[in-house]
């Protein structure tokens, strides 16, 4: 495994596709941005740049789907624009881009924000999120009939977004609710039903970071042990939340973005990768009492990744000399537990239980 000084992009957010077949960003620099799709599957990685007749703004956002095709999401005056991006032969004059227009959603009032939810997992569809003061809506961008339709409504402001199905049907939300912020799982399937998630402490705020449907692995931010802390737990077990000590330096600012999925029935074996707050990359294991921590590659884009079944961690990366590029690496073995030759400490006080998760 070899890495190099770590330099994260963090004006280009960079997103893969579920099933990890293809990611998209927005390339380019200062008014010349146009969206970019990166194909991950074969041999190695290729970059297939989407440019239009003008410029896209710095605050558009892409999103790819599993066919290849790549969703932007654009703000026009008050209404905020949705349309599919893709490569057309050009006869003679190399590829160009087609678009096809899906509708706009036009926000109830100026304190609604509106961004993408990451990729659903069908690999089809696209929602965003239309958070306000007043309530949240999910719409669907891409996959209905007739453009932009709402598929939920919830009260409170809400942000975040977590996926806990392979379906797409089950998405979990931090909603704010008189000044206190819980996660919430929202059934798209029975009409936006709303239930709790996380209810860690009854004042505390616990947000849901990343999921795993496969071990039902659940990261966690919750500032219930008395401070922001990173802590695991797994969705529909009745264990309580824990907050690994390793974790604890890190538990303000940094990021859980991926976890190793095929892990079924085996949270505490799942690899998980960490943006740390100060560029760097942490690796981990739940069943670990120690954080690898590492440099990324230069060029690392987004500061994101995708992890296989098989434990590798795939890093973007771009750089003049490889402008489209995939550093793959594994978590090491951890090391040997410190022999102890004075009396382990007393035990603390357990946490409050994860709720049972809306699963049947």
């Amino acid at each position: 495994m070899t890495v190099c000084a770590i330099e994260i992009t963090t004006t280009a957010p960079f997103t893969i596709a579920a099933d990890g077949s293809y990611a998209a960003r927005l390339a380019g620099e200062g008014e010349a941005r146009y969206p970019e799709r990166w194909t991950l599957t074969g041999p190695e990685p290729y970059a297939v740049p989407l440019p239009l007749a003008q410029p896209e703004e710095a605050d558009s956002e892409v999103l790819p789907l599993a066919d290849g095709r790549v969703l932007i999401h654009r703000r026009v005056a008050l209404r905020h624009a949705f349309a599919l991006l893709y490569p057309t032969g050009g006869a003679g004059s190399g590829p160009r881009t087609g678009q096809l227009e899906l509708g706009a959603v036009e926000p109830e009032g100026q304190d609604v924000r509106v961004t993408l939810l990451p990729p659903s997992p069908d690999g089809y569809g696209a929602f965003a999120l239309a958070a306000g003061d007043a309530g949240t809506t999910v719409w669907r961008v891409a996959g209905a009939p007739f453009g932009p339709e709402p598929v939920a409504r919830i009260a409170g402001r809400c942000s975040g977004g977590v996926w806990l199905d392979r379906t797409g049907r089950l998405l979990a939300l931090d909603r704010e609710l008189d000044g206190v912020v819980k996660a919430v799982a929202v059934d798209l399937g029975r009409g936006g039903e709303v239930s709790p998630l996380l209810q860690i402490a009854e004042g505390s705020d616990d947000r849901l970071l990343l999921a795993d449907p496969d071990s039902g692995l659940l990261l966690i931010r919750s500032d219930a042990p008395g401070e922001q802390r990173l802590g695991w737990g797994v969705l529909g077990s009745a264990r309580p939340v824990r907050f690994p000590e390793c974790l604890r330096a890190d538990g303000a600012a940094a990021t859980p973005f991926a976890v190793q999925p095929g892990q079924a029935l085996m949270p505490e074996s799942c690899g998980v990768a960490l943006r740390l707050g100060d560029g760097g990359l942490g690796l981990w294991r739940p069943a670990d009492r120690h954080v690898f921590r590492l440099a990324g590659p230069a060029g690392w884009l987004g500061g994101t990744g995708r992890w296989t079944a098989q434990g590798s961690l795939h890093l973007p990366y771009a750089t003049p000399e490889v402008p489209c590029g995939i550093l793959g690496m594994t978590l090491p073995a951890p090391p040997p537990p410190p022999v102890r030759l004075d009396p382990p400490p007393a035990p603390a006080a357990r946490p409050v239980p994860l709720q049972q998760a809306p699963l049947r």
